[in-house]
C-alpha cells in the first residue's frame, strides 16, 4: 500500500533496529498520557521492544509485522496476529509511528493495511487494545469500545473491536 511516499510492507529481519527504534521513541514521546513520564512506566513499557524481540516477532508465523517506509526511513511499525480466520477473529497487536511523523497519516495507512490484510485472511471481527493516547484514532477508524473499563499491561487500555465487513473497512 503506498501513498503520500509511503509505502507500507511485510517487516524483514533486517528492518528490526529501526522498527524497534520507532516503537521506543513513539512510546516514549507520544504516549504521554498513558505512562505520565513515569521512569519505571516506560522502561516496562519499552523493556521488550529490542532488535532481537522484534527480529523473533517479524519470524513468528502467528502474526504479521508491517513497516510504514517513507523515503528509505522506517516511520511506522504494525503488527496482527491471534488469526483465527475459522472463527473469523483477529487482532492489531501494535500500531506505533514515529515521532516526526506524528499526524502525516502513517498510522492511518499501516491501520487500513492491517485491517485489509486481516480480512484477506478471514477475519470478520478485529479486536485491539487501546491506550488512551490512541483511543480518539481508532474511534475515528471506526472501532468501538467494547467495555469502557481500562485493563492491564503495562499501561491500562480500552479493549475496542471492528466488524472487517467492505461496509465496515470504508471511511
Amino acid at each position: 500500500m503506498t501513498g503520500r511516499g509511503l509505502l507500507v510492507r511485510r517487516a524483514r529481519a533486517e528492518d528490526a533496529p529501526a522498527a524497534s527504534e520507532v516503537l521506543c521513541a513513539s512510546i516514549t514521546r507520544l504516549c504521554r498520557a498513558d505512562h505520565g513520564d513515569d521512569p519505571k512506566v516506560i522502561a516496562g513499557w519499552v523493556a521488550n521492544k529490542t532488535p532481537d524481540w522484534v527480529r523473533r516477532m517479524i519470524g513468528d508465523e502467528t502474526g504479521m509485522v508491517f513497516v510504514a517506509e517513507r523515503g528509505g526511513r522506517i516511520v511506522g511499525v504494525g503488527m496482527i496476529g491471534e488469526l483465527d480466520p475459522a472463527a473469523g477473529k483477529g487482532a492489531v497487536l501494535l500500531n506505533y509511528v514515529d515521532p516526526t511523523d506524528r499526524g502525516t497519516g502513517v498510522s492511518t495507512a499501516v491501520l487500513a493495511h492491517m485491517e485489509l490484510q486481516m480480512q484477506g485472511q478471514g477475519v470478520r471481527r478485529a479486536h485491539l487494545v487501546s491506550t488512551r493516547t490512541a483511543r480518539r484514532f481508532y474511534e475515528k477508524a471506526g472501532w468501538q469500545a467494547v467495555i469502557t473499563d481500562r485493563q492491564g499491561g503495562p499501561v491500562e487500555g480500552v479493549p475496542m473491536e471492528k466488524w472487517l465487513t467492505p461496509a465496515g473497512l470504508a471511511r
